[in-house]
């Protein structure tokens, strides 16, 4: 089976327990909540925000159950409160 690579940009709180170039390999085919598990299991204190932020492709949100076919760009965006 094909590897990809997934790269990550976040924003918002998410930002700040993730190191800034952040890429994870995985088999092709694989969806955005198995790339979030890698994340969470390497960086274990992302885990809460992880649960909590929405993903991206390009401009376009995507559900955690997406499938990835080739190299991409994945967006986290931490959930915002204010007034």
């Amino acid at each position: 089976m094909a590897t990809i690579t997934v790269m990550i940009e976040s924003y918002g709180m998410i930002k700040t327990v993730l190191p800034s170039t952040l890429h994870v390999i995985c088999d092709e085919g694989s969806d955005v909540g198995h790339v979030l598990q890698k994340i969470a299991v390497a960086h274990s204190n992302s885990r809460l925000l992880l649960e909590q932020c929405a993903c991206a492709i390009g401009d376009q949100m995507v559900s955690r159950q997406t499938l990835l076919h080739a190299d991409s760009a994945l967006v986290l965006l931490s959930p915002v409160a204010g007034g």
